[in-house]
């Protein structure tokens, strides 16, 4: 039987992979959309250790690729849980790479995989909650409950419904590179 709450350093997961020039996109760089697989293998992975069960990615958080990855450097991709709701865990996710021959460690991106735990006939089904022990604990949850806040705001007010073009219109035509032409 499950626990009722785990503590975060349980399901913390991390994955090492050396960077083949068969990850390169054209211009010789790790291409982001092979990052993008080792991120969701190691939210997946990070999300069932955690709640027990097999997990499917729901959403992904904003992907900023800060850096870029180099063929022969060592990627080094951490993950833990951050939030926990009924059947729903945030995952945060911390991509480095480092230089083996210097040293040399970047920061290349961080993300939040929005990951739900699964029965084996495809229902969502409960997951423990956290045991926040850290200062840093309570505040990785509390920015990924404003995260869920904000994005309904967004949500809402973007809906067709609910949207309001004269607001935007000035805005849009002063300060964007776009022409209206209604």
């Amino acid at each position: 039987m499950q626990p009722k709450f785990k503590k975060i350093k349980a399901s913390r997961v991390t994955m090492n992979q050396l960077m083949l020039p068969s990850h390169s996109n054209f211009s010789g760089k790790i291409h982001g959309g092979y990052v993008l697989n080792l991120m969701d293998q190691i939210a997946f992975a990070c999300a069932s250790k955690h709640s027990g069960h097999y997990c499917v990615t729901a959403s992904v958080n904003r992907v900023d690729f800060l850096n870029p990855i180099e063929v022969g450097e060592m990627l080094t991709l951490k993950a833990s849980i951050n939030y926990t709701g009924r059947t729903s865990m945030v995952v945060g996710l911390r991509v480095e790479s480092e230089n083996i021959q210097t040293g040399e460690v970047k920061h290349c991106n961080s993300s939040y995989f929005t990951m739900v735990a699964k029965d084996e006939n495809g229902k969502s089904v409960p997951v423990p909650g956290l045991i926040l022990d850290t200062k840093e604990n309570v505040r990785r949850f509390a920015r990924s409950i404003r995260r869920q806040e904000q994005s309904k705001v967004r949500n809402n007010r973007f809906k067709p419904s609910k949207f309001k073009m004269q607001e935007h219109l000035a805005m849009i035509a002063k300060e964007h590179n776009a022409k209206i032409e209604l």
